[in-house]
């Protein structure tokens, strides 16, 4: 057992030193800290990312620290993801696709105390990724080319208790810390100018995130079970110190001129909100829906005021970010009497829709709407009938007039690991 333990964490600290820095192409990762993260695992991606209502004993659910009081005293889980996607964007008559693949997660749940759970591992928060430029002419200064690149994000490893206080009462918090560095670049091109300015902006995050959750599980029948949940994520000043550098460059005399501008307490993390809820009926269907409210409308962020020539700090670039899911998991046979394997199959599908958390040029950004649908596939041998191999497809449309329009298919694969290595073994 000890053996496996130091694998789980051998695995834990290879996938975070090997993270995908921007695990995105999107443009729209130029605005805020980046696109925010699915921090859902194997079975929330099926249903489209919902987990404030879900309580499974086999299943880690990080959206919800409280739901971690369900894993038995005989369970280990380990779980880990892979995705890969396909995205197209348009503009007008114009359409370009983008290809990439990232590791998304890897996390672990176990049984500290009586009614006590414990989870642990690697998350995503945010990630920044893109490379396109604008090209525009006048006849006073000729061709003026901008290209636009950015790379990094924002990720979190986190360490979680969830503790069972009744029988129908768990409550739960995760304690991360949250990491990353995000740079963006614009660099000119001038066709009939001698003097350029590159603008470099960069900032590197260390910090602390702590979200708390609770959950009320009631049987309303003998087999059906009803369960709602609420979380709250605490909103802090990051204490990150954000820079523009500026390199000015004269093709003419061959010299460069930089200048550097730097603002501190650039980056907040926002208050936010959640609730759900599940319906587990005869222990085959499983009905639940999710709302979030995330308050970035009342934080700042730096950008350069051309009037003063300074880096400064400025409200109104961020908008309160609202995200609504729905999703179903179906099972024929939840028990251990199936005999046939397809009994032993869960189905699920869910939807969704998220307002942007950022504003572009004064108006709303694009708005997202997604749809899912995934297999769980049981892992059967002599040994474990309890892990599984999880596998779902999402499609996300992210739109607004007048902006880019993506369309993006996404494949997620993850696989738990339910073993019972805590179990205590006799011999006749």
């Amino acid at each position: 057992m000890k053996l496996k333990i130091v694998g789980c964490l051998l695995m834990a600290a290879t996938a975070t030193g090997a993270w995908a820095q921007g695990g995105t192409k999107s443009p729209y990762s130029q605005f805020g800290v980046g696109v925010l993260a699915d921090q859902s695992q194997s079975m929330g991606r099926g249903m489209n990312g919902v987990g404030y209502g879900l309580r499974f004993g086999n299943q880690v659910n990080t959206l919800n620290p409280a739901s971690y009081s369900s894993v038995d005293s005989l369970t280990m889980l380990f779980d880990m993801g892979l995705s890969g996607q396909i995205t197209s964007f348009e503009e007008g008559n114009v359409r370009r696709n983008a290809k990439m693949a990232s590791f998304e997660y890897v996390v672990g749940s176990f049984r500290a105390w009586k009614n006590v759970g414990v989870s642990f591992g690697v998350l995503p928060f945010s990630n920044v990724g893109y490379d396109y430029s604008s090209t525009t002419t006048d006849r006073t200064t000729g061709t003026l080319t901008e290209s636009f690149t950015g790379e990094g994000g924002l990720h979190q490893v986190f360490l979680g208790v969830g503790w069972r206080l009744l029988k129908p009462l768990s409550i739960g918090v995760n304690a991360s810390y949250l990491w990353g560095d995000i740079s963006r670049t614009v660099q000119p091109s001038v066709s009939s100018a001698s003097n350029t300015l590159t603008k470099t902006y960069s900032t590197t995050v260390n910090s602390y995130k702590l979200d708390f959750g609770v959950q009320w599980e009631q049987r309303i029948r003998r087999s059906d079970v009803l369960i709602i949940g609420a979380v709250f994520g605490l909103g802090h000043n990051l204490k990150n110190k954000a820079e523009m550098t500026v390199l000015g460059r004269n093709t003419l005399s061959n010299k460069n001129d930089t200048t550097v501008f730097g603002v501190k307490d650039a980056n907040v993390l926002p208050m936010s909100y959640g609730a759900g809820l599940s319906y587990r009926l005869d222990g085959k269907l499983t009905m639940a829906a999710d709302f979030s409210l995330e308050k970035w409308g009342d934080e700042k962020l730096p950008v350069f005021n051309t009037s003063s020539n300074t880096y400064e700090l400025k409200r109104g670039l961020l908008k309160d970010r609202k995200k609504v899911n729905v999703g179903f998991d179906y099972v024929a046979n939840p028990g251990s009497q199936a005999r046939r394997y397809w009994e032993f199959v869960h189905y699920r599908i869910g939807a969704g829709i998220a307002t942007p958390y950022y504003n572009i040029n004064g108006q709303d950004g694009p708005s997202e709407l997604s749809v899912s649908a995934g297999i769980g596939l049981p892992i059967l041998n002599a040994h474990n009938n309890r892990s599984m191999l999880n596998v779902s497809g999402q499609w996300a449309r992210t739109k607004a007039d007048g902006f880019i329009t993506e369309n993006t298919f996404r494949i997620n694969i993850g696989i738990t690991f339910n073993e019972r290595w805590f179990m205590k073994w006799t011999v006749d």
